[in-house]
């Protein structure tokens, strides 16, 4: 077994591999880039080793660096974890060359699948069954306009070496494929450095089931059960579970068998997932297959007990599978959720800021959060925007997903995130949503539940008004106990922000807003409680504000557990499960002309402009698209917000901005 392993990789990934290494007597070493100084990967590792700017392209991605960090450490192996190189063939060979051992297959079997069109076609020579599609080198768009006429619409274009969602398109008719097909292979080379596509026949209502298969180097191969991640959005996976509800024993005997298969065809070694799209009627077709760990791992080590890192380390230093496909069991159900710094109500729009507040659900025995960040830590535009996985299993013998969902419902209940735009809430909803309930599922299930996925807007509930006020009185008192235990009259009186007065109560009025809603509530001092007068209705409230921002608090007597953070203005109260976010209103700002920014676009978030697609002094309809924005390796369009003239671009093609940068001057 090797004594010190790189980890070539960041964020929760990396955080993981450590933790399986440590617990091995293995010792780790991280690298960094500028950006990740002081990253959590970077303080749990033994060693950490800079290795470039910000970007990935002049750090994580550089070969030349990571393997120079590990013969400068003295690692004897590299383990790429998922994402940046960990699918790089010439990253597995030069790991070779250099006489360190790369932690994953070898480099014939990545050659092999690393693109999804040469895959396919090694597939259909060993009798896996294939989605109908093109998967050929002609890459020029007319040719591959005329096959996607042939295949017949809806039709998929996927990056030919892409994943997690990059660089796929779904196209419903013939006159939007030319521009799809344009939008993915940007992408396509942003992300991974290769344009190539293929594309697919679009199944309708597929679900998406992978097998987890893992093979050494004398010969042996298992699958450990498969994993259904066919709630996505954008095609990147939200919520994955094992095993795959509706599972037959059948079924899972020939998807594993053609999982194996795939893995022998190309002489595999360590850890893989074989992919399929799966009809509603159970028929099945290989999708592709990531020669790497996949970020849905944790459901398959929960149900059968296993530590995948811990075989891939093993393999990778020539031992033999720990188990034979017969010792392998299923126990219980798993689920994960991706907890990512992104903003469902504006189309998921990443999110970037440091954590000011974060609270994850309690580990356990059911609960395990797998995590690169702490509270304090920033979300960078630089990479993915994701804070954590959580994942959660039961072992009931009744209905163990229906088991395993309730603690999911309860850890997201738990889960608070303030600093950064979060999907916790979407999560909630996603997993309390009737199709997921009854395991209806498909890989259009977020776009066929959005009814009840996205509600209208409603009025905070009225308890979290009051609670808002109750922990802004509470917050005030606590500060000026600290403040008078620095002063020269500890004992002064005007510190104890009681709201003493000789002969009546005091009162005071609190404002907050929500949203568009503003609203005031009346204080009246009552002893050591506070009468809090709100919407007609008086309530008397007293409670304790933990410095941890916890509220325990008692509104006409009944007893009530919250938390309260305030960040600036904003104050968050998390309540029942929900996140109600106000601002703590002072009647002497004045806001100013509030009109004053129309006729204005801004940068939603820090990116690059990669397509202008209008030129200045163009009359556009509303929604038509004026440009394209890169950020976090994804595209957003900027579209007119109304009918107008495009006066000017502040901005050119390539050039960076910055988060509510100006970028085009519009004229109704």
């Amino acid at each position: 077994m090797f004594n010190k392993i790189l980890i070539a990789n960041r964020g929760e990934i990396a955080c993981r591999i450590i933790k399986t290494a440590r617990r091995m007597g293995i010792k780790t070493v991280a690298v960094y880039s500028e950006a990740d100084t002081g990253a959590r990967h970077v303080r749990l590792a033994d060693e950490a080793v800079l290795i470039g700017p910000a970007p990935a392209r002049e750090s994580y991605l550089v070969i030349e660096k990571i393997i120079a960090a590990a013969k400068q450490t003295g690692a004897q192996a590299i383990h790429p974890g998922y994402g940046f190189l960990s699918e790089n063939e010439d990253f597995c060979h030069a790991c070779q060359q250099a006489g360190v051992v790369f932690i994953g297959p070898p480099v014939a079997a990545i050659h092999a699948m690393g693109s999804k069109s040469e895959a396919k076609k090694l597939m259909e020579k060993t009798g896996v069954p294939l989605t109908p599609g093109y998967h050929g080198d002609k890459q020029e768009p007319d040719y591959l306009h005329q096959q996607a006429d042939k295949i017949g619409y809806p039709v998929l274009i996927k990056a030919a070496a892409g994943g997690g969602g990059k660089g796929m398109r779904v196209v419903e008719t013939s006159a939007s494929f030319l521009d799809a097909l344009a939008s993915c292979k940007r992408e396509a080379a942003s992300s991974f450095g290769d344009e190539h596509v293929l594309i697919e026949k679009y199944l309708l209502r597929p679900r998406h089931i992978e097998m987890q298969i893992f093979a050494d180097s004398h010969g042996n191969c298992v699958h450990l059960f498969e994993r259904d991640c066919s709630v996505q959005r954008r095609h990147q996976k939200v919520l994955e579970e094992a095993p795959a509800p509706g599972m037959t024993a059948e079924r899972r005997a020939a998807m594993g068998k053609a999982a194996v298969d795939a893995a022998k065809a190309v002489g595999y070694v360590g850890a893989g997932t074989v992919e399929f799209i799966v009809n509603q009627d159970g028929s099945f077709y290989f999708m592709e297959m990531n020669t790497r760990l996949q970020v849905e791992h944790p459901v398959t080590e929960m149900i059968t007990g296993l530590d995948l890192v811990e075989w891939q380390l093993r393999v990778a230093a020539g031992e033999v599978l720990p188990l034979a496909q017969e010792q392998v069991r299923i126990r219980g159900h798993a689920i994960e959720a991706r907890i990512y710094a992104e903003d469902p109500d504006k189309g998921f729009l990443p999110s970037i800021g440091k954590l000011v507040y974060l609270k994850p659900a309690a580990p356990s025995n059911y609960v395990r959060v797998d995590t690169g960040v702490e509270q304090g830590d920033e979300i960078s535009i630089h990479y993915d925007p994701m804070i954590a996985k959580l994942i959660v299993w039961d072992d009931s013998e009744t209905d163990s997903r229906e088991g395993a969902r309730l603690r999911m419902l309860q850890a997201l209940a738990h889960y608070r995130v303030v600093g950064v735009a979060n999907n916790v809430d979407f999560l909630s909803r996603l997993v309390a949503c009737p199709a997921f309930s009854q395991a209806d599922l498909d890989t259009g299930l977020i776009a066929r539940e959005q009814d009840f996925l996205f509600p209208p807007a409603v009025e905070p509930a009225r308890e979290s008004w009051l609670l808002a006020a109750l922990a802004e009185l509470l917050r005030e008192k606590a500060t000026a106990l600290k403040v008078s235990a620095t002063e020269h009259n500890p004992h002064s009186p005007w510190l104890l922000r009681d709201g003493w007065r000789l002969n009546n109560s005091a009162q005071r009025t609190l404002q907050f807003r929500s949203a568009e809603i503003e609203k005031s509530v009346l204080v009246t001092y009552v002893g050591n409680e506070f009468l809090l007068s709100f919407d007609g209705r008086a309530t008397p409230v007293s409670g304790e504000f933990k410095p941890d921002g916890t509220l325990h608090a008692y509104l006409d007597g009944r007893r009530v557990n919250a938390a309260m953070v305030a960040s600036g203005e904003k104050r968050h109260i998390f309540l029942d499960g929900r996140a109600y976010e106000f601002a703590a209103v002072d009647p002497l700002f004045h806001a100013g002309d509030a009109d004053s920014a129309e006729g204005h676009l801004t940068a939603p978030m820090p990116g690059k402009v990669i397509a202008l697609l209008v030129k200045a002094g163009d009359k556009v309809e509303k929604g038509a698209p004026l440009l394209i924005l890169e950020a976090m390796k994804m595209e957003h369009t900027i579209v007119a917000p109304a009918a107008g003239v495009v006066k000017h671009f502040h901005f050119g093609i390539g050039d960076q901005v910055g988060d509510g940068a100006e970028l085009v001057e519009f004229e109704k």
